[in-house]
């Protein structure tokens, strides 16, 4: 049973096992997400003479599924800062823990030791 949340996590074995990789992979499909967006929004501007009303219907509504998905990505990207956060908050006071749990006795705590065991 592990002892520290640091143990109890698992070593990274492919590249998206950690927050900050899942950090990443999700700006990487925001991004592809704006290019799509750019792509289809420069269709709806800009028509072609053979595009029916029917497939103008149909690019408004992958416009609006997209900047959905998007608002779902970029929250999710929160979510990941968050959870980053909170895990090093918790490593580091775990850490603290274990520091205040074994203090190395100071100099003025061992000069005290001694006047009180000469007396």
């Amino acid at each position: 049973m592990p002892t520290s949340l640091a143990e109890a996590m698992p070593e990274s074995s492919t590249p998206f096992d950690s927050i900050e990789s899942a950090h990443e992979y999700i700006g990487l499909l925001c991004e592809a997400l704006d290019d799509a967006h750019r792509t289809i929004g420069q269709e709806i501007a800009h028509p072609c003479e053979f595009t029916g009303a029917r497939h103008l219907d149909a690019l408004r509504l992958a416009d609006y599924k997209l900047k959905s998905l998007r608002q779902h990505f970029v929250t999710s990207r929160r979510l990941l800062t968050d959870l980053r956060t909170l895990r090093r908050y918790l490593l580091d006071e775990r850490m603290e823990e274990r520091s205040q749990a074994s203090p190395v006795p100071s100099q003025s705590t061992h000069s005290e030791a001694i006047r009180v065991a000469a007396r």
